[in-house]
């Protein structure tokens, strides 16, 4: 291991943030049990809120964002892993209160590592990230709850959206019809490239209306919105569908009636990547490598940016400027 190495950090100065790609040595890094040598890491919602100052989300400085990473072992205190070993490392306080994926090393507890599965490659996996996770956890829990290809179709909302893009392909993969809302009209080739049968504007979902119940248009969603379009599309859903909720783009605030709950019967089911229980997140992991492995991955890449680039990308994912994915690689000149 070099004595130095590159890192993205953050740093506060009065009420702002300065962030800069520096050299850090490794007792700079946090306590863990795994020394990683991070290859690829991506660039989620949580990562713009930590560059951001009023983000919420950093509480000490300075700091080293990134909630996703995928490399190699270079040093282990846990037997379970070995130098060489290939892993991913996502959610947790990852990014958020322990240094994160924006560091050519990381340093992380064993309880948050997971053996990259035989049928996935590194960058694949960074590809999906937390985003692919999140998706597929998604699809696992609304087929939990009943959901097949013949019950009628499925909305993906925030399509072009990493959740979004990744959920409608999985689905179509599965053989779901797969309609997908978006406020990016001019983006619906690249949905329907994706695997989307049908590209909808999304005041068909939600036009400012809120009403107590609505025509059934949905067997599920997929849903990265919440906020009033999530209150709007409860009222859509077939009776005893479900909905997938893990976003709050469109507000936190849901306000619905207990009309589709206890008239149809709809679920509405909460997605927590963070801290989804190991077991159950080494077999997404899994299936994302095998039964949900992906032909198009690099259909979800709208930019493969290195370190230097971080600064300038950070705060225009908060501003909804990016398509699918942006892949950080940790290697790139």
């Amino acid at each position: 291991m070099a004595n130095t190495f590159k890192a993205l950090v953050i740093e506060k100065e009065n009420e702002n943030l300065n962030l800069n790609v520096k050299e850090i040595e490794p007792s700079d890094l946090p306590e863990g049990d795994i020394l990683v040598k991070v290859k690829y890491s991506g660039i989620n919602y949580k990562d713009g809120l930590a560059a951001h100052p009023n983000g919420n989300i950093v509480k000490d400085y300075p700091f080293i964002p990134g909630i996703d990473l995928a490399g190699e072992v270079v040093e282990s205190k846990d037997n379970r892993y070995q130098a060489g070993d290939k892993v991913i490392v996502t959610s947790y306080e990852l990014g958020v209160s322990h240094f994160g994926g924006y560091s050519e090393y990381a340093r992380v507890p064993a309880e948050w590592v997971v053996p990259l599965p035989e049928g996935l490659h590194l960058k694949e996996s960074m590809i999906l990230g937390t985003a692919g996770f999140t998706a597929a956890l998604s699809v696992q829990r609304l087929e939990e709850n009943g959901l097949k290809p013949e019950n009628g179709p499925v909305l993906v909302t925030g399509a072009t959206g990493g959740v979004g893009s990744i959920a409608i392909s999985l689905l179509k993969k599965k053989g779901y019809q797969v309609v997908a809302s978006t406020g990016k009209s001019d983006e619906a080739a690249y949905l329907q490239q994706l695997g989307a049968n049908e590209v909808i504007d999304r005041k068909e979902v939600y036009n400012g209306k809120l009403k107590k119940m609505d025509k059934q248009k949905w067997a599920g969603a997929v849903d990265a919105a919440g906020g009033e379009p999530l209150a709007s599309l409860l009222a859509q859903i077939n009776y005893r569908g479900s909905v997938a909720v893990s976003g709050m783009a469109a507000g936190v605030n849901v306000p619905s009636t207990v009309f589709p709950f206890i008239l149809r019967g709809v679920s509405l089911l909460g997605i927590d990547s963070v801290y989804c229980p190991m077991e159950e997140r080494k077999h997404i992991w899994e299936r994302l490598a095998f039964d949900l492995k992906l032909d198009n991955l690099e259909e979800f890449v709208y930019k493969e940016a290195g370190l230097e680039d971080l600064p300038e990308l950070l705060p225009s994912v908060l501003e909804s400027k990016h398509l699918g994915r942006v892949l950080v690689n940790l290697e790139a000149e």
